[in-house]
C-alpha cells in the first residue's frame, strides 16, 4: 500500500464489518463488557451478531444499538453446545456472506478453592469459557482463512494471570486457558491473514459484581464496589466502555500489525507490588 495511503486511512472505522460477539447480553441490568463493546462496534459502522443463551437480553443490547440507527441482530445460542454454535455460525454466514470480526465474551466462575469446586463445576465452566472459545473459532477460520481476512478477540481476566485477593480456581485457570487457546491459533494463523489477540480486564465495574464475586469482598455490593477499588493503583474500578474500546482497537485496521497479544486493561492492578 503506498504510504501516502496507508496514513491517511480511517483506521478505526469498523463500517460494513460483520462482527459477530458471543455473550454480548448481560447478566443483569446494566453495563456488560459484551453489551458495551456490541454498541462501541455499531457505533464504528459495524454490522453486529448479538449472541447469548439469553435472547431477551441479546434483544436489548440490539434494541440500544437500534435506537441509535445502527444495525444488529440478536440470537439465542448456549456456547458450550456444539450443535448449538455450528448452527448459529452456519445461519449467520448465510445471512451475511462473512464474518469479519469474532468477539468472544463467554465466561462464567464459582468462588472457591480446589476443595470448593467439585470435578463437575470445573467441567461445567471449562465448557464455557475454554472450549466455547475453540467451538467459535472452527466456524470462523475456513472462511478468515479463505478471505485472508479476520480478527478474533478473546475477553480473558487478570484472574487468569495473578492470585486477585480471594479463591477463584475454575474462573482463573480457564482464563489463563483462554489467553493461551488464543496465542496458539495467533502463532498458526498469522500468515493466513488472521489476528487473534486477548483483551484482559481487570476489576471492572459491570452487573457481575453483584451476581458472582460481591461476596467475597463484603457484606454490601457498595462495600464490595469500594473494596475492589482499593485494590487498583488507579484507585478505582474500570468502566466496560474501557474495555470495549480496546476491543474495537484490536478489531480494527489500527492494530493490524498485532497478533497474539495480551492488552491489559486493569489500571495497572497487575504491575502491583503491594
Amino acid at each position: 500500500m503506498n504510504a501516502n495511503a496507508e496514513a491517511t486511512k480511517p483506521l478505526f472505522s469498523l463500517q460494513d464489518r460483520i462482527v459477530v460477539v458471543a455473550g454480548g447480553g448481560s447478566v443483569a441490568p446494566g453495563w456488560s463488557i459484551g453489551r458495551a463493546a456490541c454498541v462501541t462496534y455499531a457505533r464504528l459502522g459495524a454490522i453486529v451478531c448479538v449472541l447469548d443463551r439469553d435472547l431477551r437480553s441479546a434483544e436489548e443490547t440490539v434494541e440500544i444499538i437500534a435506537r441509535e440507527g445502527r444495525q444488529a441482530s440478536a440470537h439465542r445460542s448456549d456456547m458450550s453446545s456444539e450443535l448449538d454454535v455450528k448452527a448459529t455460525f452456519k445461519s449467520l454466514l448465510e445471512m451475511h456472506g462473512q464474518i469479519d470480526v469474532l468477539h468472544h465474551n463467554v465466561g462464567i466462575g464459582k468462588t472457591g478453592g480446589p476443595m470448593e469446586t467439585s470435578a463437575e463445576d470445573l467441567d461445567r465452566i471449562h465448557a464455557v469459557n475454554v472450549k466455547s472459545l475453540m467451538l467459535c473459532c472452527q466456524q470462523v477460520l475456513p472462511s478468515m482463512v479463505e478471505r485472508r481476512t479476520g480478527s478474533i478477540i478473546s475477553i480473558a481476566s487478570v484472574a487468569g494471570i495473578r492470585y486477585v485477593g480471594y479463591p477463584h480456581l475454575a474462573y482463573s485457570t480457564t482464563k489463563a486457558a483462554v489467553v493461551q487457546m488464543t496465542k496458539m491459533i495467533a502463532q498458526q494463523y498469522a500468515d493466513k491473514g488472521v489476528r487473534a489477540n486477548s483483551v484482559v480486564p481487570g476489576l471492572i465495574d459491570t452487573p457481575r459484581i453483584a451476581v458472582n464475586v460481591a461476596h467475597a469482598f463484603a457484606d454490601s455490593l457498595e462495600e464490595a464496589k469500594a473494596a475492589r477499588s482499593k485494590q487498583v493503583p488507579m484507585k478505582r474500578m474500570g468502566t466496560p466502555w474501557e474495555v470495549a474500546n480496546a476491543c474495537a482497537f484490536l478489531a480494527s485496521d489500527a492494530a493490524s500489525y498485532i497478533t497474539g497479544a495480551e492488552l491489559i486493561v486493569d489500571g495497572g492492578l497487575t504491575g502491583k507490588y503491594a
